[in-house]
C-alpha cells in the first residue's frame, strides 16, 4: 500500500481525490490538509492546515496536491525536505514559481502536470503529432472552455497544448496570441491564438483547431467530471512513488517517448 496524502482534502477535486484513495487497493490515506480543519472529523480523515505537520507523523510516500500554485510551492519545499514525492495538479504556475518547483525537484521525484487526464494527456500528443504532419500550409488555434469559478485564464492545458503546437511547427511565445479586437489586420501565418470562455459548470473543454484551405480539422476533449483528473493522478501516484529525484510530467507517467 502507498501511503499518500492529500492536500486540500475539502476542494472540489481533494473530494473527489478522498473518494477515490478510498477505493483503490493500493493506495491508503495517510493524512490529508485543509484550511477547514473542523470538517476533517466528519470526513474520518487524519490532518491539519500544515502539511509539514501532517508529513511529520503521516509516515507518506506521496503527497497528491490540486490546490493553488502558490500553495504548490510551498508544499513542494516541504516535501523535499522530507523526502516525499509529489505529484501536482495546481494551474496558474508563472515562470518563476514553476522554477521554485523544479528547485524542490533535485531533491525528490515531482509529477507536475496541468492537466492529469489520461485522455486529455494522449491528445496533447496527438496534437503535435497533427501540427508535424500538416505543417505549415494550416492555421491553428486552440479554445478551451471552464466553470465561471475557474481563476486562471488560459487554462494550464491551453497553455500546454500551445506550447507542444509550436515546439511542433518551430514556433516561440512571440507567436502565441492570446486575445483579439479591434482592426487587427489579417491573421500573421505563425500565429496560434488562444481563446479563453468561461461559465456554468463546465468541467473542462479543449479543442485545437487546424484550419486549411478548402478542410478543417477539429480535435476535442471534453471532461463531464473529475474523476479522469483523479484516476491519471493516482496513476501518476502510483509511478512516481520510488522514483528518481527530478521534474516530471503526464508524458513521463503515461511511458510516451519525447518527440518535442
Amino acid at each position: 500500500m502507498i501511503r499518500t496524502v492529500i492536500t486540500g482534502v475539502t476542494g472540489r477535486m481533494g473530494g473527489t481525490l478522498l473518494r477515490l484513495v478510498r477505493e483503490s487497493k493500493d493506495l491508503e490515506l495517510a493524512g490529508a490538509t485543509t484550511r477547514q480543519v473542523s470538517r476533517l472529523e466528519s470526513l474520518g480523515v487524519s490532518g491539519g492546515e500544515d502539511l509539514g505537520r501532517v508529513l511529520d507523523t503521516a509516515r507518506a510516500q506521496v503527497v497528491i496536491d490540486f490546490t493553488s500554485a502558490e500553495a504548490s510551492v510551498a508544499h513542494a519545499r516541504q516535501c523535499a525536505e522530507r523526502g516525499v514525492a509529489m505529484v501536482i495538479g495546481s494551474t496558474g504556475f508563472t515562470a518563476e514559481s514553476r522554477a521554485e518547483v523544479a528547485a524542490s525537484a533535485k531533491s525528490i521525484p515531482v509529477v507536475l502536470a496541468p492537466n492529469t487526464s489520461v485522455g486529455v494527456n494522449v491528445v496533447i500528443r496527438m496534437a503535435a503529432e497533427l501540427a508535424r504532419v500538416l505543417g505549415e500550409g494550416y492555421d491553428v488555434e486552440v479554445l478551451e472552455a471552464h466553470h465561471r469559478m475557474k481563476k486562471d485564464a488560459p487554462s494550464g492545458t491551453a497553455l500546454k497544448l500551445a506550447e507542444v503546437l509550436a515546439s511542433a511547427l518551430g514556433r516561440g511565445q512571440d507567436d502565441l496570441t492570446y486575445a483579439r479586437h479591434g482592426q487587427i489586420g489579417a491573421r500573421p501565418k505563425q500565429e496560434i491564438g488562444v481563446q479563453t470562455l468561461r461559465g456554468g459548470d463546465v468541467v473542462g473543454e479543449h479543442t485545437v483547431y487546424y484550419f486549411g484551405e478548402g478542410e478543417r480539422i477539429e480535435l476535442t476533449h471534453r471532461a463531464t467530471n473529475r474523476d479522469q483528473f483523479g484516476l491519471g493522478a493516482l496513476r501518476a501516484a502510483r509511478w512516481v512513488t520510488g522514483r528518481s529525484p527530478g521534474l516530471y510530467d503526464m508524458a513521463d507517467v503515461l511511458g510516451f517517448q519525447r518527440t518535442s
